[in-house]
C-alpha cells in the first residue's frame, strides 16, 4: 500500500517550491508595474494578473474540450469560483481585511455578475451552451479587458505613499523607466509560466499519491484538482497578503472569477459546444442547478457587495465565506449522489 514511487514525492515538493518562488516574481512584478505605471492595484490584479493566474483553468479546459469533455469546463468555471471565494479569498479577508477602492471595483463586480446571469440563464433554459454562446463570452472577454485598459488610463492612481516610491530610484521619476517596465513585465510572464508548472507538478503528483493510497477518484476531484487548479489564485493572495498588497489580492480573485466564466468557458464552448451534465444530483434534481449556481451567486454576493457599499472588506464576510465553503463540501460528500 506505502509502496510509492520516490519520484512522485521530489515532483510534489518541487511543484510546491516552484508555486512560492514564482508567486514572489508574479506579485512583485505586477506591483512593480502598477506602480511605474501609476495605476491601481486593483485594476492591474483583475486583469494582468488575472490571466495569469487561471492559465491552469484555461490549459484544462481546452484540452478537455479538445479531447470532447468540453463539459469538464463547466463544473471547472463554478467550482474554481466557489473555491476562488469562499476559500482562497476567505483565508486572506479573515486574517488582515483590506480597503476597497469603491469606484475601481464597480465595473468588475458589475461585469461578472452580468456573466453570471448569462450563464446561468444558459445552464437553466438551454440546458447546455451553444456555439455563439462561447462566442459570445469571448467577446465580453475581449470587452472586458479593452474596458479596464480605458479606464486605467482615465484613472491612474492618484497618490503614493512616500516611502513606496523612495524603494527604488525609477519608481521615484516622474516617468516610468523602460528599461524597468520591460523587467517588471518578463518577470510577471515568468512567475506565470513558473507558477503554471509548479501547479501542474502539484496536481499531477498528488492525485497519483492519493491514488495509491486508495483516495476515490471523486474525492480527489473534488480536493486535489479542484483546489489544486486554484493554486496561483492561492499562492498570489497569500503572497500579496504578506507583500501588504492587499487589493491586489481581491483583483486577482475578482478577475480570476470573471476569466472562468467567459474566457475558460468561453474557449471550451467555442471549440466543442456542451450540454449541461446530469452527473450529480441533490434531492433528485441537478445538483448544479441547485446548489452550485446559487452558492457562486452567494459567495461572490457577499465579498463583494458589503465592499463595495463601505469600502472596506471585514473579518465576518471570510468567516462566513469558509463557513459557507465548509457547508458546500459537507454537501457534495454526504448529500450529493452521483448519477
Amino acid at each position: 500500500m506505502f509502496d510509492f514511487i520516490p519520484t512522485e514525492y521530489f515532483l510534489l515538493a518541487f511543484g510546491l517550491i516552484l508555486l512560492i518562488k514564482g508567486g514572489d516574481w508574479f506579485v512583485d512584478a505586477a506591483s512593480g508595474i502598477a506602480k511605474r505605471l501609476h495605476l491601481p492595484e486593483l485594476l492591474i490584479g483583475a486583469t494582468v494578473v488575472s490571466i495569469g493566474t487561471t492559465l491552469p483553468e484555461v490549459m484544462t479546459s481546452a484540452m478537455g474540450a479538445m479531447s470532447g469533455a468540453g463539459g469538464i469546463a463547466y463544473g471547472n468555471a463554478i467550482g474554481s469560483i466557489i473555491c476562488n471565494t469562499s476559500l482562497i479569498a476567505a483565508i486572506t479577508i479573515a486574517i488582515k481585511p483590506a480597503k476597497a477602492d469603491r469606484k475601481t471595483l464597480i465595473f468588475p463586480v458589475a461585469f461578472f455578475f452580468g456573466a453570471a446571469v448569462f450563464y446561468a440563464l444558459n445552464a437553466y433554459i438551454a440546458k447546455g451552451f451553444a456555439l455563439w454562446a462561447g462566442i459570445l463570452l469571448l467577446l465580453g472577454f475581449l470587452a472586458y479587458m479593452i474596458i479596464n485598459v480605458i479606464n486605467m488610463k482615465k484613472n491612474p492612481e492618484a497618490e503614493e505613499p512616500k516611502e513606496e516610491k523612495l524603494d527604488s530610484p525609477e519608481l521615484a521619476e516622474d516617468k516610468p523607466s523602460a528599461a524597468g517596465l520591460i523587467k517588471d513585465i518578463l518577470m510577471l510572464v515568468a512567475g506565470a509560466a513558473v507558477i503554471a508548472v509548479g501547479a501542474y507538478l502539484l496536481v499531477e503528483n498528488a492525485t497519483a499519491i492519493a491514488t495509491q493510497l486508495g483516495v476515490p477518484q471523486s474525492v480527489i476531484g473534488l480536493t486535489v484538482v479542484a483546489i489544486g487548479t486554484s493554486l496561483p489564485e492561492l499562492v498570489t493572495a497569500i503572497t500579496s497578503l504578506i507583500k501588504g498588497h492587499g487589493s491586489l489580492s481581491l483583483g486577482n480573485i475578482i478577475g480570476a472569477n470573471i476569466f472562468n466564466l467567459v474566457l475558460v468557458s468561453g474557449t471550451a464552448i467555442t471549440i466543442n459546444p456542451f450540454s449541461i451534465p446530469m452527473s450529480a444530483s441533490l434531492f433528485g434534481q441537478n445538483a448544479s442547478f441547485i446548489l452550485d449556481l446559487p452558492v457562486m451567486f452567494v459567495v461572490m454576493g457577499i465579498m463583494t457587495i458589503p465592499a463595495i457599499i463601505t469600502g472596506k472588506l471585514r473579518r465576518w464576510q471570510g468567516f462566513s465565506l469558509l463557513a459557507i465553503y465548509l457547508a458546500f463540501m459537507v454537501m457534495q460528500f454526504v448529500f450529493v449522489k452521483t448519477v
